[in-house]
């Protein structure tokens, strides 16, 4: 894999503007935006009864590390007023790091790969999008591939927004 990708979600309050101001922070913490997946509204995965999410795939460089990087996301969903309430529950900002170039972490707060990338079509079908022929370090398939195998059948709609 080559890159750093984030997944960007939203499904509280101005879902495209959480998105925006996410982006924005990120610039202002030092990150670079390299490319931007389009934007879905996709169905909630893990939690059914609650509003449908808005995704979006960041591109981007940065001198932070994978821990550091996720810090500084930390801060930002925090100061974007994300409160950690239950698994899979709603909020209002949701930023995963899914890629570090080819790193392979495994720390108690952190997973690079993102281990539901294989898994979630709202994850897969923006980075088919983007990069669908690179391949996921640790599932040794390209984006296509683990498209075609996923099982998830949660509906991941195209959208006219822009960041």
């Amino acid at each position: 894999m080559n890159g750093i990708y984030l997944l960007l979600g939203s499904n509280m309050g101005n879902r495209l503007e959480y998105l925006k101001e996410a982006e924005k922070l990120l610039i202002t913490e030092g990150i670079q935006v390299i490319d931007e997946s389009s934007i879905y509204e996709t169905e909630p995965w893990g939690k059914q009864n609650q509003d449908w999410f808005l995704n979006v795939i960041l591109q981007i460089e940065t001198s932070k590390g994978p821990s550091e990087l996720l810090g500084t996301i930390l801060d930002i969903e925090k100061s974007l007023g994300r409160i950690r309430k239950e698994k899979f529950g709603e909020r209002c900002i949701d930023i995963d790091i899914l890629y570090y170039h080819d790193q392979m972490v495994n720390l108690e707060n952190l997973s690079i790969p993102h281990p539901g990338i294989p898994e979630r079509r709202f994850t897969l079908v923006p980075l088919v999008e983007m990069c669908p022929l690179e391949i996921h370090p640790a599932k040794s398939k390209n984006h296509l591939e683990l498209l075609a195998d996923c099982t998830d059948e949660l509906d991941c709609k195209l959208t006219d927004y822009k960041l």
